[in-house]
């Protein structure tokens, strides 16, 4: 932990930038977590936090967003236990608003993209229906037949999970006439409130496995390898979206939802169809009151734009689209006593404040650390030991502390100090002037940061061992079996030693030497991220992958990059996604003599599959540049078609650049696209090359 102790509003860029990584990486695992574990870390709340303090630093930094920021991420990839399945239209998630003000940014946001006048924008009507806390679906009908069901998985790729959802009572296998020759409908599985009690203290009288929540056992239910499991769990489904599908299925959302009742879908008798924005806060403040005494768990509403025709037009922005929002629930808090402080060192040497607390319950989860942030939080918010304090499970792993609570008459104790040297080596501490984070100086030599990183490069993004998590890393960082990465790999010469330690034996040596061997091959994208370099989460450790290829292409040109102003590093500069900030650090890692004798070390371990990239879209890797004024469409509208049908869209016309849309007034970039022989078209040409229709 770097940076999340800074207010958002206070962050200047290379805070911004490195809060955004460490956000990027945290919020991907707690998706694997949530999505494909069924074993949240968090609670709804807090991701949500995260995600909302992710929005709000692109939003005040908009050219800083990263390829793998949490606007492109969709659930998790897929588990191997099941068959994988590739939706036929992305299946990806929503974005959050928290109060009516939001909501009406979000219309805004969607008006100004569609470019709507006033009597237009009043016209909008809206699809309100309730955010069930269950597992997203999609299931696939050719000729009116189920033959398919798939889970969300990462957006693109879900698990096969079909002979499983045959056994839901309420999902049609074959749809009534005048349904689309093939077509994907989303929905929702979940548990009843009283059937997840019921399921409870079944598993807990057979000595198995106690379900946290309704949404874990649904998800846990519908996963399971066996189908006759699944038949004894009373899952229900709800369905309310459409995929992919060969021919118009409705001209409205709210005419879809009827259809779907015909077709034999039960579809939630609360939806409610809504005349426009001023009816939004009174159905949220309704489903807010009777959200208790409802049979099933929900965390919000959804709000959909209705008209279909704007909903394709609208498109997706990242992993979200534009035309819908899900207005969540607040968030939960509670008192307690903070009973001390403790220093953490993390895998960068920032030091970070944790608060040891008197635990307490939280929306059904006991608390007992909580972050503090760093000094100048904790002054700011005036925090002592021994204090009452107002916790909320909102903005991290673990929760964060709001506010003191005031005690009258009650003495406190001397305000908290960060350490002057580090609590896990000893070295000397710093704080850069500017900065808000307190730094071990140690480095490599500091046993926090060691560790750290050699659990960052076992973790399940980068290698991936079994057998090799965080208390395995410190047992054998301690007794000196593994000190840098490389000695991970030499680990099988020790199976013999490792079998004789407390918890091992001769099995699980020999499945840890097993485990370590399959990992002697690793792809690309997978082993620059396990690097550990920082600001390179794994979206950014992909772009890298795609952009070079290979790793011995990548080494080359970050050595070329070591000159500044050089051809490379313009180039890795330019990689969109990474800028030259990012640049700077993957430069730095690569120049450092240290890191080079590791690779050198690990090149001799393993070998590190080369990148191969599928073309996907008619504009493909193709450079877009628009210029002057479009009259048929906003520019955010054309820029979101271009990007679907797989082209890159750029402000700058350069030697790289493939085509130039020409709107009105198109002014320098026209002459310069002239000047350096690139083709253009007009506006009537961009829409005949994107395949829209006639304005």
């Amino acid at each position: 932990m770097e940076t999340e102790h800074i207010p958002v509003e206070q962050l200047d860029g290379p805070q911004a930038q490195a809060e955004l990584a460490r956000l990027s990486a945290l919020i991907a695992r707690l998706n694997h977590a949530y999505h494909t574990e069924d074993a949240p870390e968090v609670s709804d709340a807090a991701f949500d936090a995260l995600r909302r303090r992710n929005e709000e630093i692109e939003n005040r930094f908009p050219q800083m967003i990263r390829m793998d920021s949490p606007r492109f991420q969709v659930g998790a990839a897929p588990e191997g236990n099941f068959k994988k399945h590739r939706h036929l239209a992305p299946m990806l998630s929503l974005d959050n608003v928290f109060d009516q003000t939001e909501f009406e940014e979000f219309v805004r946001r969607a008006v100004r993209f569609l470019g709507l006048d006033d009597e237009q924008t009043a016209a909008l009507t809206f699809v309100a229906e309730p955010k069930i806390d269950g597992l997203s679906i999609s299931l696939t009908y050719e000729n009116g037949r189920f033959v398919r069901g798939t889970t969300r998985g990462d957006g693109t790729e879900g698990e096969d999970v079909t002979a499983n959802l045959k056994t839901l009572k309420n999902l049609p296998l074959r749809l009534k006439t005048g349904a689309p020759d093939l077509i994907e409908i989303r929905g929702e599985v979940f548990l009843g409130k009283q059937e997840f009690l019921a399921i409870n203290a079944t598993q807990e009288a057979a000595g198995g496995k106690i379900f946290a929540n309704p949404r874990n056992a649904a998800a846990g239910s519908l996963r399971q390898l066996d189908p006759k499991v699944t038949a004894r769990r009373p899952l229900a489904l709800f369905a309310y979206a459409m995929g992919f599908s060969s021919q118009p299925a409705a001209p409205t959302h709210w005419a879809y939802l009827e259809q779907l009742r015909e077709w034999g879908f039960t579809v939630n008798p609360l939806s409610t169809r809504l005349s426009g924005t001023a009816e939004a806060e009174p159905f949220f403040e309704k489903m807010a009151r009777e959200r208790a005494e409802l049979p099933y768990d929900i965390d919000g509403v959804v709000y959909k734009i209705d008209d279909l025709t704007l909903q394709e037009r609208l498109g997706f922005a990242g992993r979200a689209p534009r035309w819908a929002t899900a207005w969540k629930f607040p968030a939960e808090q509670a008192v307690t006593r903070l009973v001390s402080i403790e220093v953490q060192v993390g895998r960068t040497g920032a030091l970070t404040p944790v608060a040891n607390l008197e635990p307490v319950n939280v929306g059904g989860v006991i608390v007992s650390r909580a972050t503090l942030h760093n000094q100048d939080e904790i002054e700011r918010k005036d925090i002592r030991v021994g204090d009452l304090v107002q916790i909320q499970r909102a903005g991290d792993v673990i929760p964060q502390v709001v506010a003191v609570i005031p005690e009258d008459g009650r003495e406190r104790h001397a305000p908290f100090a960060m350490p002057s040297h580090c609590p896990a080596c000893g070295a000397s501490v710093e704080r850069i002037p500017g900065e808000a984070v307190t730094r071990c100086t140690g480095g490599l030599t500091c046993p926090a940061q060691v560790v750290e990183r050699l659990i960052h490069f076992v973790s399940r993004t980068a290698f991936d061992i079994d057998g090799l998590g965080e208390k395995s890393i410190t047992e054998f960082h301690e007794i000196g079996l593994v000190q840098a990465p490389c000695d991970i790999f030499r680990l099988p010469e020790h199976e013999a030693e490792i079998a004789k330690r407390e918890g091992w034996g001769a099995t699980s040596a020999r499945k840890l030497t097993k485990a370590i061997e399959a990992k002697r091959t690793i792809s690309l994208p997978r082993f620059i991220y396990a690097l550990g370099i920082r600001r390179v989460g794994e979206n950014n450790a992909k772009l890298l992958a795609r952009h070079y290829g290979s790793f011995t292409v990548l080494r080359e040109r970050m050595e070329a990059a070591r000159i500044v102003g050089s051809e490379a590093r313009q180039e890795l500069g330019e990689i969109t996604g990474i800028g030259m900030a990012i640049a700077d650090e993957i430069v730095g890692f690569f120049a450092e003599p240290h890191n080079q004798a590791t690779l050198d070390d690990l090149l001799s371990y393993l070998t590190i599959e080369d990148e191969i990239v599928e073309a996907g879209g008619r504009l493909s890797g193709k450079v877009i540049v628009f210029t002057g004024s479009l009259t048929t469409m906003t520019r955010p509208e054309a820029k979101a078609t271009a990007e679907r049908l797989g082209a890159k869209v750029t402000d700058s016309v350069s030697k790289k650049t493939d085509l130039v849309v020409l709107g009105a007034e198109a002014g320098s970039k026209a002459r310069k696209a002239q000047e350096l022989g690139i083709d253009t078209v007009d506006e009537a040409g961009w829409r005949e090359l994107a395949e829209l229709p006639p304005a």
